[in-house]
């Protein structure tokens, strides 16, 4: 029986450690641990059900709904929950044609109002405003459009906001080894509960990294975690003391476990015409100074919930284009 470490699965199908660890969690996926090997890994039977698993990802069925068809023994439920799917990309591929069809009208008329500026001595003031009224108003056969038409295309990111991050100073715990964001999360919590930090500094946030990342040559990796705190405060070991200089980030809103959408946002920011990626020069040990922001972490340590329905920013460094 073949085996496969997390590396290689996290590689082939491009998936990260944390997510394969949270499918194992919420009872989606496992791992087994031979006698003579230090780390987990998955057999035959496990990759195939990661097949199907990122299958159903790609529908964007919810992770609860695959749990469940993947239990089921019954084919109906499945079918069902597919057609239902089914019906929501054919509404989503027809808003997209009303976009094309508008689209096209739209560069019509600029060509023709074009054609008639070269025809003109002066052109004739709010010509152009006046324009796009009429075509807001227009579907693609000239007629008044009766639906507003979703501004969203499916798989592209439209939601990236450009923030400042200001300088702070954080209390940081690292772990490197086997499930290095919950090693590392532990005592960052235990400090932050036993201050009381939130009633410290109201506004405190919480950050994370790979450090170091995985690499081809070593499938050990580690995370860093980050809480902001007040600049006088004294941190217990093993937490340490850190500056942080802040900067400029795009940053994008995932539903834990998606961290595959760092992918979009990269693209994203290589695409983007006001702003280009500011990475830091670091060979990926630290993750070339990405971050991700855990959202509400306050209230996660305050009512002791898991990761369910967690929500982070990915905070991508970028800087103006010059």
């Amino acid at each position: 029986m073949a085996l496969m470490t997390i590396r290689q699965v996290s590689t082939s199908f491009d998936v990260s450690a944390r997510t394969l660890r949270y499918y194992e969690e919420i009872g989606l996926l496992w791992s087994i641990r031979p006698d003579d090997y230090a780390y987990r890994v998955y057999d035959e039977v496990a990759v195939e059900r990661l097949r199907q698993i990122l299958l159903l990802r790609r529908l964007r069925i919810p992770l609860k709904q695959i749990r469940d068809l993947l239990t089921r023994q019954e084919i109906g439920p499945v079918i069902e929950l597919l057609q239902r799917r089914l019906s929501d990309i054919e509404a989503e591929a027809r808003d997209l044609a009303g976009l094309r069809d508008i689209l096209a009208v739209l560069i019509h008329h600029l060509r023709a109002y074009a054609a008639r500026l070269r025809m003109q001595s002066k052109p004739e003031d709010g010509a152009l405003l006046e324009l796009f009224r009429a075509i807001a108003t227009m579907d693609d056969t000239g007629d008044k459009a009766n639906e507003e038409v979703p501004l969203m295309t499916p798989g592209k990111l439209t939601d990236v906001r450009i923030i400042t991050l200001p300088p702070a100073t954080v209390a940081v715990s690292h772990y490197i080894g086997d499930n290095p964001e919950g090693h590392a999360s532990e005592p960052l919590d235990r400090f932050v509960t036993s201050e009381r930090l939130w009633e410290q500094k109201p506004d405190l946030r919480h950050f994370g990294f790979n450090h170091p990342n995985p690499s081809e040559d070593n499938p050990v990796y580690g995370y860093e975690m980050w809480v902001t705190i007040p600049d006088d405060l004294e941190v217990p070991a093993p937490l340490e003391k850190k500056h942080f200089p802040g900067g400029l980030y795009a940053a994008h809103k995932i539903e834990f476990p998606n961290f595959g959408e760092w992918n979009d946002l990269m693209a994203w920011a290589h695409a983007n015409p006001d702003y280009e990626p500011g990475l830091a020069d670091d060979n990926g040990e630290q993750m070339y100074g990405l971050l991700e922001e855990h959202l509400n972490y306050v209230l996660r340590v305050q009512e002791g919930t898991g990761e369910d329905n967690m929500q982070l920013d990915l905070l991508f460094p970028v800087k103006r284009r010059k």
